[in-house]
Order: structure tokens, then C-alpha cells, then sequence
């Protein structure tokens, strides 16, 4: 990981619009975030995050599943474009496909995940269909979960948690507003502790 007051080298996965990658991009212009991103990976073509990529002069990849037999081979393809990029840490923002972790970033992968996890997370859970469950289970607080990322979805060990309250009239729209106004500042800080070294990354299986 970083050392020396070396930034930390990030790779940003994105499945869509894009919106962590705008949220890290403007943190790090703004000098709030001690990071570079050295690479934007997209596991589709369509993603409209890409644009950001290029905006940012930051060098893209393209990594589309449906481009492999196998999902191993998707999964290896991913990784080797980190380590193209020299890639110190792996970013999840908004990433939407289950990747297996090879040994040598076992420990530097993270995600945001849009509720507090244990709660609302695993395979299917993303997006509006989150804030959808959290409102039609009642909750009276929700918010965001970083963790690091293993090989199930969602399961990786918890680094820190933010949360929001849920208020009377809330929709899908309005809770996820509110949710991402706290992962916009949760998520560059935990990516400023790990660059810190304040945070032991685990070895995960």
C-alpha cells in the first residue's frame, strides 16, 4: 500500500452511471482523497461511468463477462488488467458482477454496499431494489457499509458503516439520495485510513 505520502493506487470497477467514480475523481481534485486512479475497469461497454474515465484522462478497460467461457477466465482477465495498471487497491462502485479474488489481491479489494449489512445485501440486492426492501420492512435507519470484498457477495469483513435515518414519506428515490450523500464521505475516508495503514487488510479465502 501506499507509504511515504505516496498516493494510493486505485483501480474503479463500474457496471453503470458511475456516480462512486464521480464521487473519488471530485474528492481527489479537491484534495480530500490522498489516491490516483490509474484505472477505470467496466464490465460493460454501455456503462455511462465511462465517460467520466475519459473526461478524467484516466485510462479505461472494458471486461465483459459474456466475452468468457468461463467465469474464472473473466475473473483473471479483470485482475490482469490491475496488474497492468500497478494497482494497489481495487475499488468497487457500483460493480453488479461476482468476481473470484486471486491470491495476490486477496485483502486490497473493497465495495459500498447501499444498506447496513447484514441487512438488504447479497446476490440481487442492488441499486433501487436496496432502499425498496429497507422501506417495505419498516427499518427506521438504514445507510452504507464498506468491507472488503471476498468471494460471495457481500459477505467480505465489515471496515465501517454509516448510517441515515429513514424519514416519513421517503421513497426508493429519496432514501437512496440520503444513503449516497453518506457513501460519498464514508468511502474516500475509509480509502484515506487504508492508505494510512490504519487498516489491516485480511488475507480472505
Amino acid at each position: 500500500m501506499a507509504k511515504n505520502g505516496n498516493k494510493l493506487r486505485l483501480a474503479v470497477l463500474i457496471s453503470g452511471a458511475g456516480t462512486t467514480l464521480r464521487n473519488l475523481i471530485d474528492k481527489i481534485a479537491a484534495g480530500h482523497l490522498r489516491a490516483e486512479i490509474v484505472a477505470v475497469i467496466s464490465s460493460s461497454a454501455a456503462a455511462k461511468g465511462l465517460g467520466h474515465a475519459a473526461a478524467a484522462n484516466i485510462p479505461a478497460f472494458v471486461v465483459e463477462p459474456k466475452s468468457f467461457a468461463k467465469p474464472a477466465d473473466f475473473s483473471a482477465a479483470l485482475f490482469d488488467c490491475c496488474r497492468t495498471a500497478r494497482t494497489e487497491l481495487v475499488v468497487m462502485g457500483g460493480w453488479l458482477k461476482l468476481v473470484t479474488i486471486p491470491a495476490d489481491y486477496a485483502g486490497r479489494v473493497i465495495n459500498i454496499h447501499p444498506a447496513l449489512i447484514p441487512l438488504f445485501c447479497g446476490k440481487g440486492m442492488y441499486g433501487p431494489r436496496v432502499h425498496e426492501a429497507v422501506l417495505a420492512a419498516g427499518a427506521k435507519v438504514s445507510g452504507c457499509t464498506v468491507h472488503f470484498v471476498d468471494n460471495q457477495y457481500d459477505e467480505g469483513p465489515i471496515i465501517a458503516q454509516r448510517t441515515v435515518p429513514v424519514l416519513e414519506g421517503d421513497t426508493p428515490a429519496s432514501l437512496a439520495g440520503r444513503v449516497f450523500a453518506a457513501e460519498s464521505e464514508l468511502y474516500p475516508q475509509v480509502i484515506n485510513w487504508i492508505a494510512d495503514g490504519l487498516i489491516k487488510s485480511p488475507v480472505l479465502a
